[in-house]
């Protein structure tokens, strides 16, 4: 009898150990998750800020930030695991695209972050910036 009690607090142990290393297994993934969107956020705020002093000139965008793919209304820049600009094996891939605003002086991009290794986003975000109007002066001639 008494063998039989231990066996089952052996059991009621081993059962509360394995839940225990299911809890931390899962918080250990949940933190490097976490730990991936808050780069990914840093790398796309940090690009969102560099196209929109630029007006949306991509290439001097792609120039900026170090894109290896540059366009006149695109970027991309390329990542290894330790979000370092690759120049091999990439893991993250940083977009930016010019989209159309249909209100006069409004440019606006979009911008987004992929882990290519798991095939999914991390992060996606629109930036604005005001562009330049054309200002007709008044020289006082009347004319």
């Amino acid at each position: 009898m008494i063998l039989m009690e231990q066996m089952v607090m052996v059991l009621v142990f081993a059962l509360a150990a394995a839940l225990c290393l299911q809890a931390f297994v899962k918080s250990d993934g949940l933190s490097r998750q976490s730990e991936q969107r808050d780069r990914a956020l840093l790398q796309a705020q940090s690009a969102m800020e560099v196209v929109r002093y630029c007006r949306g000139d991509m290439n001097a965008a792609a120039e900026l930030l170090g894109a290896q793919y540059p366009g006149e209304d695109k970027l991309m820049i390329d990542y290894d695991a330790d979000w370092n600009l690759a120049d091999g094996t990439m893991r993250y891939t940083l977009g930016a695209v010019l989209l159309y605003s249909s209100v006069d002086g409004l440019g606006m991009a979009e911008i987004w972050v992929r882990d290519e290794l798991e095939d999914r986003e991390l992060v996606r975000m629109d930036v604005a910036w005001q562009e330049p109007l054309a200002v007709e002066v008044d020289d006082g001639t009347g004319e």
